[in-house]
C-alpha cells in the first residue's frame, strides 16, 4: 500500500478586517464605527491585504504533490489533525500557542506575516522560507525545539493543555479561595488567582507578575519545569500569603477549590475553553508528557 503524501495544514489568524466583516452588516457601518474610534478602514483593509498576500505565498510554496488544508484559528478545535500533518501557523506567536494543545507530535512551522510587528519567538520563518522548511520537515531534517507544555488534570480525569500558562481562579477575576499544596507545604489562600507558566510563557503574563514582585525564575522552555505565581494573595485570619511562588518539576502542584461557583481553569488566555472549578474539586498541574515540536531555522 502506498504511503500518504504529507499534508500541509495552513492555520491563519483572523485579521481585523475579518472581525469587522463578522460583526457589521456592511463595510459602510464598519467604517462609521471604526472612524469613531480613530481607526481608518483603509488601514485595516491594507493590513488584511498584506496578510492575505503572505498566505498566498505560503500556499504557493507547498509542494504540488502534497495534500493541503487551510483553517482559521476559530476552526482549530474542530479540526482533526493527522499524524503525517505538518502545520504552518501564519500569524503572531500567540497563534502557535492556540494550535499547540490540539497537536500530538506534528511539526509546527511558525510563519511571521508581519516581521517587525511580532516578537517572533515562535514564528521564526518568513513566507519565502516556507517551501524549504516544509521539505526539510518532511525529510526529518529540520531542527526542532521540544517545547514543554503544562497539563491541568482534574480529579475526574478532565484535562487541559497549555503552551504558555494555565490560570486557576474565579471567572469574574474577583477573589478566589482555594488551598494550594507544593514542596511539602499547604496553605489556604484568597487571591486574584494563580498562573502556572511554562518556559515559553515565562516571557508573557508571567514576566509581568515577576517584574511586579521582583522575583526571578529559571524556566528554560525545553526543560520539564513550570513556575507557579499567585496574584495578590491576601493574608487574613484564615488565609496565608507565604506559598506564592515556586517551581513545579517532579511533583505536581495541587489546588483544591473553595469557591461555591465561578471557579475556572483556562489555558493560554482562552477563557472560552475552560474547566469548571467548583467547591471541593481538585486539580493537579505538572509538565505534560506531550511536547510542542517547533521548527526553527537551521
Amino acid at each position: 500500500m502506498a504511503l500518504l503524501s504529507p499534508r500541509a495544514v495552513l492555520v491563519r489568524r483572523e485579521t481585523e478586517l475579518d472581525r469587522v466583516r463578522a460583526s457589521h452588516a456592511s463595510l459602510a457601518s464598519a467604517r462609521f464605527v471604526l472612524e469613531r474610534r480613530g481607526i481608518s478602514l483603509e488601514d485595516v483593509e491594507a493590513a488584511h491585504r498584506d496578510v492575505a498576500e503572505v498566505v498566498r505565498q505560503v500556499r504557493a510554496a507547498i509542494p504540488p504533490d502534497w495534500r493541503q488544508a487551510g483553517i482559521s484559528r476559530a476552526e482549530v478545535e474542530r479540526f482533526v489533525f493527522g499524524p503525517e500533518d505538518i502545520v504552518l501557523a501564519v500569524g503572531p506567536d500567540g497563534l502557535v500557542a492556540n494550535v499547540a494543545k490540539y497537536l500530538d507530535g506534528q511539526v509546527v512551522i511558525g510563519v511571521d506575516p508581519q516581521p517587525g510587528r511580532n516578537a517572533g519567538v515562535l514564528v521564526r520563518f518568513t513566507a519565502r522560507d516556507a517551501g524549504e522548511a516544509l521539505r526539510a520537515a518532511a525529510a526529518g531534517a529540520i531542527p526542532l525545539e521540544q517545547r514543554v507544555m503544562a497539563e491541568a488534570r482534574m480529579d475526574d480525569g478532565e484535562s487541559l493543555l497549555a503552551l504558555n500558562e494555565i490560570f486557576v481562579g474565579h471567572r469574574s477575576h474577583q477573589s478566589a479561595r482555594y488551598t494550594i499544596a507544593a514542596h511539602g507545604m499547604r496553605e489556604r489562600q484568597s487571591s486574584s488567582g494563580l498562573i502556572v507558566a511554562t518556559g515559553t510563557g515565562a516571557t508573557g503574563w508571567a514576566a509581568s507578575i515577576l517584574r511586579a514582585s521582583g522575583r526571578r525564575m529559571d524556566l528554560p522552555p525545553t526543560l520539564p519545569r513550570l513556575g507557579f505565581l499567585v496574584r495578590e494573595a491576601w493574608p487574613g485570619p484564615a488565609t496565608g500569603a507565604e506559598l506564592v511562588a515556586g517551581l513545579v518539576e517532579d511533583d505536581p502542584l495541587l489546588v483544591t477549590s473553595e469557591m461555591d461557583e465561578g471557579g475556572t481553569i483556562f489555558a493560554d488566555g482562552i477563557e472560552s475553553d475552560r474547566l469548571g472549578f467548583g467547591w471541593g474539586r481538585q486539580v493537579r498541574i505538572a509538565p505534560a508528557a506531550r511536547r510542542l515540536r517547533l521548527a526553527v531555522p537551521g
